[in-house]
């Protein structure tokens, strides 16, 4: 059957109250085909996360509704290895504390700090130094990464992207971790290996249907607008940290009203950037704002003029479907937005400096 995570939003809630309603959704578990494996809790937050292997969503609302009422606010599907990798464990901690009537108490909160690592695409390393150099540089990478983690005691959490997601439980973990392999990767030159670091915070059930979705998504665009090797840091990350004038000339650290408006800017980008009428004026329009507004704005933010910036999100977005390998490269530059075949051809090859047809063949030349 498939495994569910929900979240319940109780304002207040208590540790002996969560564990009193997972006891009282196993009395009953049975009835509705259901199998509660663990849960969480985060008392600060008021929120409680249920793992349940269960035939749908109906069955795991039923449930709750019939043992305490409590329905979830949302409920996701998920894969045991995601949530093992990102939160530790998939069935109740083995040490736990027991209260006077023999009732496991757990107090485990699911809100996790995420850095985002990786480097260029194996393509574009290769046409940039060798296939030689490129491998060495991939390997080393993935090296430095992993001996990083092993010093932190955290290891690398399953994602559908290229690079490296890590979890941690403190934000001072993550920012040490990262800024160590920001220092050694620093002997190379950045506009070489592409080195992107960011780190958001969140939990795993949120606006979408993805397992820690929104924080991936933050991550992302940190990414996204952050070069020359320095790193992203999301407002929540800093808000934790509370030593933003320590960072340095290395670090791009948001402020909450920034990150708020960048949340919305590509929100739009999301929604409209495949459109081919999609410009200037349009922008203008889904962001209420005036054209120096809107270019002063995401000049500011991004370092990128609005028609540069839509300009390079088509170009990210057609390279991730070139790596996929299930289109043409005609079709990509239709469904990514660009005007024709020809003027995507010529932007790919001057923002990555090869064509997206020696890209494509790259990509087959790699080993599996």
């Amino acid at each position: 059957m498939p495994i569910y995570m929900d979240l319940h939003i109780v304002p207040g809630v208590k540790a002996k109250e969560a564990a009193e309603a997972h006891r009282m959704d196993i009395l009953i578990e049975e009835e509705h085909d259901c199998k509660c494996m663990t849960y969480w809790i985060d008392e600060a937050r008021g929120h409680v996360f249920c793992l349940i292997d269960a035939p749908d969503k109906q069955a795991v609302e039923a449930m709750h509704d019939k043992a305490h009422g409590l329905v979830p606010h949302k409920i996701i599907e998920v894969q045991t290895s995601l949530v093992e990798s990102f939160l530790g464990r998939v069935h109740d901690p083995v040490h736990t504390a027991i209260t006077a009537n023999g009732l496991p108490l757990i107090s485990d909160p699911t809100f996790r700090i995420l850095l985002l690592l990786r480097i260029a695409d194996a393509p574009l390393l290769i046409h940039r130094m060798g296939r030689e150099k490129a491998g060495e540089l991939i390997h080393g990478f993935n090296q430095l990464v992993r001996s990083h983690l092993a010093l932190q005691g955290v290891s690398e959490a399953e994602h559908d992207g290229n690079g490296f997601i890590v979890s941690f439980t403190t934000a001072g973990k993550a920012l040490a971790c990262a800024m160590s392999i920001q220092r050694e990767m620093g002997i190379h030159d950045h506009e070489i290996t592409g080195l992107q670091l960011a780190m958001s915070a969140g939990e795993p059930v949120s606006s979408d249907e993805q397992f820690f979705g929104d924080t991936i998504r933050q991550a992302e665009r940190l990414c996204f607008i952050t070069r020359n090797q320095r790193l992203g840091i999301s407002a929540a990350v800093s808000a934790l940290l509370g030593t933003q004038e320590l960072y340095g000339d290395n670090v791009n650290c948001l402020l909450p009203a920034d990150e708020k408006w960048l949340t919305v800017l590509f929100e739009v980008l999301e929604q409209n950037a495949f459109e081919h009428s999609f410009g200037q004026d349009v922008f203008c329009k889904k962001m209420a704002m005036s054209r120096s507004q809107l270019y002063r704005r995401v000049l500011t933010l991004t370092g990128f003029s609005p028609n540069e910036l839509l300009r390079e999100y088509r170009l990210q977005q057609a390279k991730k479907a070139l790596l996929k390998q299930l289109e043409t490269i005609s079709g990509i530059s239709f469904a990514t937005g660009f005007s024709s075949p020809s003027y995507f051809i010529k932007c790919f090859k001057t923002r990555f400096g090869l064509s997206p047809l020696a890209f494509k063949e790259a990509i087959a030349s790699l080993p599996e």
